[in-house]
């Protein structure tokens, strides 16, 4: 995931004015340099990382793909963090403003957490299930994703960038085998999962391929000539390119790397696994926590959650332990009650709709960026999460919430409110569209992403549910809970895999024991995080400290508290690490208290 704010009204930016800032001319005289190297820096930060320019809806590099599994990137990576890290802290940060001050401390955040990663290997084990490049190119070759396809120029760069894929995928097995031989490969049951998405996509007939789909959607404005041209091309790049990548690397994973693959879950099983799973947690959580603290808090939470659960058992009248209640739960009709994948989609509109009046109570803004709700594509429908994609910058693009449904018979929908808001509205849909229609923020910051505030804020929505109108059948309110069980047993089960030894089996059974979700789905959960050690943490980290600074907030300023001017301050400067987030809402209160 994978793993990317409101607009700042006067009043929050006087407030964001730090109270040992400069005088005005001062703070004046360094703010155009700053802002020079911060436009300086997001422009060649576009350049190497051209995928985030086309999910912000910048055009310019739609026909570049890094070969990030080499090691050219990677020490074009070095000198480039190293370089802005050593310019920025030339600055000094005590005669910046409050905003610039926020500007500056995520920005040295970025360059020193992206200079701590490139010490690991990650890039010798480039393959797993659930996020690879593999299928962030089949979804962007699907041309209903984010790669845009309204131009001649849009088809011919998508050729330029499927040439640098199928570079990239040789660069892939070429570390992959680099893995074998040192001890980096990724767990047996892992690889297995891939081939059956490979096997999606390597082989023909060409115009039945998931790759052809641009051809079948020219727009009517293309003269015959293109059209004749590009539908060439997408046979030819199809046929002699990305079939048989595909073919080479599904063949390389079934006869040599599934072999060769760990029995071991944990990443701790990685010759640097410990010291590795110790960033990882940085990066996700923007914390210093230690794995031992995680897997601590992570008990203490399941056991707070649980208490409540049985109240809501309680209250349903069912007669049985928590866990019966939970099979229960998993196979109870009236809980399944599609019979076609558009009634799913429907039943999540109607969310919407019950929602919209309450809205206005809760937030002052919200985002022009339109809104969709689609079907996960078919192929990679079977191993997905639902989950949420950015729209553009410039709103042309929409969001875009993705909704998995495999078999409609035994689509569950007793978290179906608690999941709206968390990936659309007003979750990720919001959080994500109003940063980057803030025009007020430097240019970098409207597309920044850390899970601990992104995917904490959208787990904080989810407790929202009855200050919205929602949760008023306890089932869905159970589902609510479910979900935030969900998120606490992430931090036992990750921690627990990848520190304390547990195996693949220990973390299902531990989660079988103490949530709703359905086998299928908790066995695909565990071995995601498998997958992207530590990601899974970011969640109820980023939640806990949402919601303990609101209460915080409330405490100190009494009858003052506005929960929309609170949503505003978490919102109205972008993604940020935890720490600069505590510091703007602690500085946001003090203001609210005087007179």
């Amino acid at each position: 995931m994978k793993k990317l704010s409101a607009l700042v009204m006067l009043a929050a930016q006087l407030m964001l004015l730090a109270c040992s800032s400069p005088p005005k001319n001062e703070a004046q005289e360094t703010r155009p340099a700053l802002d020079s190297l911060l436009q300086q820096y997001h422009e060649e930060h576009l350049k190497l990382f051209p995928i985030e320019a086309t999910m912000a809806g910048d055009n310019r590099y739609n026909d570049l793909l890094p070969n990030n599994f080499s090691q050219a990137y990677r020490s074009e990576l070095q000198k480039f963090f190293t370089h802005y890290r050593d310019q920025l802290t030339s600055y000094d940060r005590t005669k910046l403003s409050g905003e610039d001050q926020v500007s500056y401390d995520i920005l040295l955040w970025e360059c020193n957490i992206a200079l701590e990663g490139l010490k690991f290997k990650d890039y010798l084990t480039p393959v797993n299930q659930f996020w690879s490049m593999h299928l962030l190119i089949g979804q962007l070759a699907s041309g209903s994703s984010l790669q845009p396809f309204k131009t001649v120029t849009d088809y011919d760069n998508w050729l330029k960038r499927l040439d640098a894929y199928v570079v990239m995928t040789d660069t892939a097995i070429a570390n992959m085998k680099k893995g074998m031989a040192t001890g980096y490969v990724i767990p047996q049951v892992l690889a297995e999962k891939v081939v059956p998405q490979l096997s999606d996509l390597d082989h023909g007939p060409v115009k039945e391929h998931l790759f052809y789909n641009p051809v079948k959607m020219f727009p009517d404005d293309f003269s015959a000539e293109d059209k004749t041209r590009l539908t060439q091309a997408y046979e030819d790049v199809i046929q002699t390119k990305i079939i048989p990548i595909h073919k080479k690397l599904n063949d390389f994973l079934k006869k040599e790397y599934i072999p060769a693959c760990r029995a071991t879950a944990g990443i701790s099983a990685l010759p640097d696994g410990k010291e590795y799973y110790g960033y990882l947690i940085k990066l996700y959580t923007t914390t210093d926590k230690s794995a031992d603290e995680i897997f601590a808090l992570g008990k203490s939470e399941v056991d707070r959650i649980t208490k409540e659960m049985e109240a809501v058992k309680e209250q349903v009248g069912f007669k049985g332990d928590l866990k019966a209640f939970f099979a229960h739960l998993r196979t109870k009709k009236e809980l399944m009650p599609f019979t076609k994948p558009e009634q799913v989609l429907a039943n999540f509109e109607a969310i919407h709709e019950r929602m919209k009046p309450n809205l206005a109570k809760l937030f002052n803004k919200t985002p022009k960026t339109p809104f969709e709700i689609k079907r996960t594509e078919a192929f990679r429908e079977a191993s997905a999460s639902a989950e949420y994609n950015p729209g553009s910058q410039d709103g042309t693009r929409p969001g875009v919430f993705y909704v998995p449904i495999p078999d409609v018979k035994k689509y569950n929908m007793l978290s179906d409110e608690d999941l709206f808001l968390h990936e659309a509205i007003p979750g990720h849909h919001y959080q994500i569209s109003l940063q980057q229609e803030n025009t007020s923020l430097p240019a970098f910051r409207r597309i920044l992403s850390y899970s601990s505030y992104a995917e904490g804020w959208a787990l904080y929505t989810e407790s929202l549910g009855k200050e919205l109108g929602l949760y008023t059948d306890p089932y869905q309110y159970f589902g609510m809970l479910s979900a935030e069980m969900h998120r606490a047993i992430r931090l036992v089960v990750d921690a627990g895999i990848h520190t304390q030894g547990w195996s693949r089996e220990q973390a299902i059974k531990y989660s079988m024991d103490h949530e709703a979700e359905t086998e299928d789905g908790i066995i695909s959960e565990i071995e995601r995080y498998m997958a992207i050690p530590g990601q899974a943490l970011s969640y109820k980290i980023g939640q806990l400290k949402i919601r303990e600074l609101r209460t915080h907030a409330e405490q100190e300023l009494g009858d003052k508290f506005n929960i929309a001017l609170f949503h505003d301050q978490v919102l109205d400067s972008g993604c940020m690490p935890l720490k600069v987030l505590e510091d703007k809402i602690n500085h946001w209160i003090e203001e609210m208290k005087k007179p």
